[in-house]
C-alpha cells in the first residue's frame, strides 16, 4: 500500500514539475521535507522558498540547503507582498487547513499562479470503504483515524471546481492521478477513479 501511495505523488510531483517554468520564482507552502523544492532547484533552476511547520521538516529542509521558514499557514499570508512570486505550490495540504477558501484566495494574491495538489475524497475506495464498514474510512492514502487525521476537511474535484467558479478563479490545467489500472475509467468519471487532484491556477 506505501509503495503504491509513493508512486501516485511520484506522478503528481510529475505533472507539478512540468507546469513550472524554468528561473522562476517559487513559493511552496506546506514544503515537507522540502524534496519538491530541491528537485525544482536542480531540475527547472528555481528561485525556492519554503513554509512548514514541523520542526523535524524543517531540519531535513535545512540539510538539503532549502530557504525555509518555520510558519503556522493557518495564521495567513497577509505579510507578504502581492504578485512576489511567479509559482504557490501546496500539495496535499490544502485539506488540512482551517480556511482552505481564504488560503486559496491569499496564494493567488501573492503569486501569479498557483498549483494545488489534493486527495479526491470521492475516490471509490473511499467511498466503498464507508459503505461497508459504516466508518470513516482508512485506506492507504488516507492513513490516519478520525481522531488524529489532519484532513479536516473532505471535499472531491467537483467541490473544488465549485469553490474556483465562485471565487473567479480561473482553471488553466487539471490532471487526475491514479493506479495505471484505473486510467480508462478516470476518463469516463475522474470523481469516482481519481486519487489525486492536480490544479494549475490563476486569477481571472
Amino acid at each position: 500500500h506505501l509503495r503504491n501511495l509513493r508512486s501516485s505523488i511520484v506522478i503528481d510531483n510529475q505533472v507539478l514539475f512540468s507546469w513550472i517554468n524554468d528561473e522562476s520564482t517559487v513559493l511552496d507552502l506546506g514544503c515537507g521535507d522540502g524534496e519538491i523544492l530541491k528537485t525544482l532547484i536542480n531540475k527547472n533552476k528555481i528561485t525556492g522558498y519554503g513554509f512548514e511547520i514541523d520542526p523535524h521538516h524543517i531540519e531535513k529542509c535545512i540539510s538539503k540547503g532549502i530557504n525555509v521558514i518555520e510558519y503556522d499557514l493557518n495564521n495567513g499570508l497577509q505579510n507578504i507582498k502581492s504578485k512576489s512570486f511567479d509559482f504557490i505550490v501546496m500539495s496535499q495540504t490544502l485539506q488540512t487547513l482551517n480556511a482552505p477558501h481564504t488560503m486559496l484566495s491569499e496564494m493567488l494574491r501573492i503569486g501569479e499562479k498557483c498549483i494545488v495538489t489534493f486527495p479526491n475524497f470521492g475516490y471509490w475506495r473511499t467511498r466503498f470503504s464507508l459503505l461497508i464498514s459504516g466508518r470513516m474510512p482508512v485506506t492507504k492514502q488516507l492513513r490516519y483515524q478520525w481522531y488524529d487525521t489532519p484532513n479536516i476537511h473532505l471535499f472531491t474535484y467537483k467541490d473544488f471546481e465549485l469553490l474556483c467558479e465562485e471565487q473567479s478563479i480561473n482553471i488553466l490545467k487539471k490532471e487526475f492521478v491514479g493506479s495505471s489500472f484505473s486510467a480508462p475509467f478516470r476518463r469516463l468519471s475522474a470523481n469516482l477513479f481519481a486519487q489525486t487532484a492536480v490544479y494549475l491556477l490563476s486569477s481571472k
